[in-house]
C-alpha cells in the first residue's frame, strides 16, 4: 500500500483533541498525579481542548467537577491519559467510551522481559479490539510540553523513543529554535515512530523530523513512513543507538525492541535519505539546518570568512567530506576585488583580510558571493569573537539573510556563547548557528544528500507488504544447485561438471580447454577453501586424481559424526581468470526482513567488510549507488590502467538476486565470488538455503 497521499494513522484528535479525560487526576499537593495533571490541564488550555479529571472518590479536583470513570465523563472523549498504575482496572471502561487515543506511563511491560511483553501483547490485544489507539506504555510527558509559537522558520517535529534522550534536544527553543510536537513514544506496544513520522510528513509545515531511536517496531511501516517523508520532500534526522552488542544490548531493556544489525539500519536510512548522525548535539544542529534552510538551488558552498587560516581549515573540512566549493565567476572575482586587497583569495574560499567587514563594504561582499549562480550555500565561520568585526559582520550577515533564499550558515566560535552578537542578534535570527566546524560540515552533507534525494524521491518504489518469514533456517543446496537455481533467474554461472570419482575427474580434465578448478562436494559443509578442498589451475589429470586423493585424506580427517557421508563428489569448474572479485548475497534481517549484499569479494571478504546492502525493493539507480558507496568501486572503473568494468551486467545480478530475496525462493545466498570482466560476469561459487516445506510445516503444527 502506498502512504503518499494521507498519514497511515490520523492523529490530529490526539494533538489536537477536544476534551482529555485525565484518569488519576490529584489536586492534593506534592503528588506526581498532581503535578502531571496540571501539566496536561495546562497543554489542553494551549490547544483549545477540555481537560475533564476522573477520580473514585473526588467530586472537585481544582475546581473542575471531577468523575467517579471515564464512562461518566458526558461527552465524546478524544484522549484518555492513565496516570494510575493499575491501567488493567480502568481499560474496560476506556473500551466502553470509545475513545480514540490512550496514553499510558505505566512500566512493567515488555521491557521487563518476556512475561511483561505477554502482558502488553494482552492489553494492545483488548485496546485494538475496541478501535482504540495507544500510546505507550512506558511513556512520559513530553507529549504535554509547551511549544514557544514566536520562533521564526519552520518546527521541528521530534520522536523519541526515550524521553530524557529527547530533553537537551528540545531544549533547542532556549536557542530560538522552533519545534512543534515532541512524540515520545515509549515501548511502542501499538502507535510507534513510523507512525508519527508518516504523520509529521503529511503536515505542511513540518520543516524537519527529528528521530532517537533505539529500535524498530515494524520494519516495514518505518519504511513507508520514510519513502512517504521523501516523496513529500521532509527531511528526516535520526540517532539510531546499538551499533554495538552493548548497545542493543540496553536498547532491548530499556524498550523492548528488537534492534537489527547495524549495518542494515544505515543501509536503510541512506536507501530513503534519512541523514543518521551519532550525538544529539549534531541532531538539533542538522534538524535545525534543514529547518532553516529550506530547499537551496543546489548544494554549492562558498566559504566567507575574516582569516585565511580559518577559510583553509573549513574549506578543507567541507572538501573532505565531499561538498563542492565551485569557482566563483570571474565577473564576481572582478567585484570584490574592488573592496578585497589582490594578495587575498576570492576565488572561493573567500578571505577579505578583517578590515572589510567593518564599514560597508561588509554587506557588499556578502551580496556580491551570494548573487553568483555558483553558490546554493554560504558558510561564514566566526573563530573567535572580536569586536566590533565580529559585531558587524554578524548584524550584516542578519541583515542579508532577509534579502536570499539561499542559506547562510554562520559558526560562532567562541567558548563562552555569552556575547550579545550571538546570544542577542544571531539566536534571535533566522540563520542556521553552529558552535563547531564538525557540526556545521556534517549539517551541510546531510543537506546536500537531501537535495539530492528529492531528485529521485518519486522514483522509489512502493513497498509491499512482507511475504511470510520462512520459519527454520532452510535447506542448504549444493553448489551446483545453487548454481542452477541462479541460473534460472539470469544469473551467469561457471561451467560445472559433478564426478563421482578420480576416473571421471581426469576425464572431465581432458574434455576441457584450459585451467580447471577442482571443489570438494562433502554434504553440509561451506566455505571449502579454508580447508585446502579447493584447487585452482589444474590442467592435466594426473594432477587431478592426486588432487581427488588430497581430498579424500582431508575429508576423512574431518570430525567423526559432522559429515558421516564424506567426499561425496568433486566439482569441476571453468577456472575464469582476471576481473574483479565481488560478493553478492541474501541475509535474513530480524526488523527489515530479507537483505541484498554487494561488496568486494574473495577470502578476506569478512576481514575488509567492504559491503554495502538494501533491503527490496529498489532500482537500478540504487544498485549503482550501492557501487558507488565500495572503496573497492575503483577496482571496477579501470584502477592502475586496468579496463573498466560494464557495471549494468553487474547490476542485472543484484537486480536478479533482489527479485530472489523479495520471492521468498532463496532465504540465505553467498555468490562468493561473482567475477566482474570488462564484457560479462561470471558467479563461480554460490552457497544458497531454500525454504524447507517440512520444517515450515513443522513450525504451524
Amino acid at each position: 500500500m502506498d502512504h503518499i497521499d494521507r498519514a497511515s494513522v490520523d492523529l490530529d484528535a490526539l494533538f489536537r483533541p477536544e476534551r482529555v479525560a485525565v484518569i488519576g487526576a490529584s489536586d492534593a499537593e506534592g503528588r506526581p498525579t498532581t503535578l502531571n495533571w496540571r501539566r496536561v490541564a495546562a497543554w489542553a488550555a494551549r490547544v483549545g481542548a477540555e481537560a475533564v479529571p476522573v477520580h473514585p472518590r473526588r467530586a472537585v479536583i481544582d475546581g473542575l467537577p471531577a468523575y467517579r470513570s471515564i464512562e461518566d465523563v458526558p461527552g465524546r472523549v478524544d484522549v484518555a491519559i492513565v496516570l494510575i498504575g493499575d491501567v488493567d482496572s480502568v481499560l474496560p471502561g476506556i473500551a466502553a467510551k470509545g475513545v480514540g487515543f490512550v496514553v499510558l506511563f505505566a512500566a512493567g511491560y515488555a521491557e521487563t522481559g518476556p512475561e511483561g511483553g505477554q502482558r502488553q501483547a494482552a492489553l494492545v490485544r483488548s485496546l485494538r479490539a475496541a478501535g482504540v489507539r495507544a500510546l505507550g506504555p512506558n511513556t512520559n510527558m513530553n507529549l504535554f510540553e509547551e511549544f514557544r509559537t514566536d520562533l521564526p522558520g519552520r518546527p521541528i517535529a521530534l520522536i523519541t523513543q526515550s524521553g530524557h534522550q529527547g530533553r537537551p534536544v528540545f531544549q533547542g527553543q532556549e536557542l530560538g529554535i522552533r519545534f512543534s510536537h515532541w512524540a515520545p513514544t515509549g515501548n511502542e506496544a501499538d502507535l510507534n515512530a513510523a507512525h508519527f513520522v508518516d504523520y509529521f510528513a503529511h503536515e505542511d509545515d513540518t520543516g524537519a523530523i527529528a528521530l532517537y531511536l533505539e529500535g524498530f517496531a515494524d520494519g516495514t511501516a518505518f519504511r513507508r513512513a520514510a519513502r512517504a517523508a521523501a516523496r513529500r520532500g521532509v527531511p528526516l534526522v535520526a540517532v539510531k543507538v546499538g551499533r554495538t552488542e552493548l548497545g542493543r544490548s540496553w536498547a532491548l531493556s530499556h524498550t523492548g525492541h528488537l534492534a537489527g544489525a547495524d549495518d542494515v539500519a544505515s543501509a536503510v536510512m541512506r536507501q530513503y535519505g534519512i541523514a543518521r548522525v551519532d550525538g544529539l548535539d549534531e541532531l538539533l544542529d542538522t534538524a535545525a539546518l534543514f529547518a532553516r534552510a529550506g530547499t537551496p538551488p543546489h548544494a554549492g558552498v562558498c566559504v566567507y570568512a575574516i582569516s585565511g587560516g580559518t577559510s583553509a581549515h573549513m574549506a578543507d573540512l567541507l572538501g573532505a567530506a565531499g561538498i563542492d566549493l565551485p569557482e566563483l565567476s570571474p565577473e564576481t572575482v572582478t567585484t570584490l576585488r574592488q573592496w578585497i586587497p589582490d594578495y587575498l583569495r576570492v576565488s572561493n574560499p573567500v578571505d577579505n583580510g578583517g578590515h572589510p567587514v567593518g564599514d560597508w563594504r561588509g554587506r557588499r561582499i556578502l551580496e556580491t558571493i551570494l548573487a553568483d549562480p555558483a553558490v546554493g550555500i554560504l558558510v561564514v565561520p566566526i573563530t573567535g569573537a572580536f569586536p566590533p568585526m565580529s559585531d558587524t559582520l554578524v548584524a550584516d550577515l542578519v541583515a542579508v539573510a532577509e534579502t536570499t533564499d539561499k542559506p547562510i550558515c554562520v559558526i560562532w566560535g567562541s567558548p563562552s556563547g555569552t556575547e550579545d552578537a550571538y546570544r542577542r542578534v544571531l539566536l534571535g535570527s533566522r540563520l542556521p548557528v553552529f558552535r563547531t566546524f564538525g557540526n556545521c560540515v556534517a549539517a551541510i552533507r546531510a543537506l546536500a544528500d537531501h537535495l539530492e534525494l528529492r531528485e529521485r524521491a518519486h522514483e522509489i518504489p512502493a513497498i509491499p507488504d512482507p511475504s511470510p518469514t520462512p520459519a527454520g533456517a532452510g535447506r542448504q543446496l549444493t553448489e551446483l544447485d545453487a548454481k542452477s537455481l541462479l541460473a534460472e533467474h539470469g544469473v551467469p554461472v561457471s561451467r560445472d561438471v559433478l564426478c563421482a570419482d578420480a576416473a571421471e575427474v581426469a576425464r572431465a580434465i581432458e574434455r576441457h580447454d584450459g585451467a580447471v578448478v577442482l571443489k570438494a562436494v562433502v554434504d553440509g559443509l561451506g566455505h571449502k577453501s579454508d580447508l585446502g578442498l579447493v584447487r585452482l589451475g589444474i590442467t592435466d589429470a594426473a594432477a587431478g586424481r592426486a588432487v581427488v586423493a588430497d581430498f579424500e585424506r582431508i575429508v576423512a580427517g574431518l570430525p567423526a559424526g559432522e559429515h558421516p557421508d564424506g567426499l561425496a563428489g568433486v566439482l569441476v569448474s571453468e577456472q575464469v581468470d582476471g576481473g574483479v572479485e565481488m560478493v553478492v548475497g541474501i541475509a535474513p534481517d530480524p526488523v527489515f526482513g530479507p537483505t541484498v549484499m554487494l561488496g568486494v569479494g574473495g577470502v578476506a571478504v569478512e576481514l575488509y567488510r567492504d559491503v554495502s546492502f538494501r533491503v527490496p525493493p529498489f532500482d537500478r539507480a540504487e544498485v549503482h549507488r550501492m557501487v558507488d558507496e565500495l572503496t573497492g568501486s575503483a577496482l571496477l572503473k579501470g584502477f592502475r590502467g586496468a579496463p573498466p568494468a560494464d557495471l549494468e551486467p553487474l547490476v542485472d545480478v543484484v537486480m536478479a538476486v533482489q527479485r530472489l530475496a523479495a520471492d521468498g525462493v532463496v532465504t540465505e545466498l553467498d555468490i562468493n565470488p561473482l567475477i566482474v570482466l570488462p564484457d560479462r560476469v561470471v558467479a563461480v561459487d554460490a552457497l544458497a538455503s531454500i525454504p524447507d516445506p517440512h520444517e515450515n510445516a513443522g513450525a504451524v503444527a
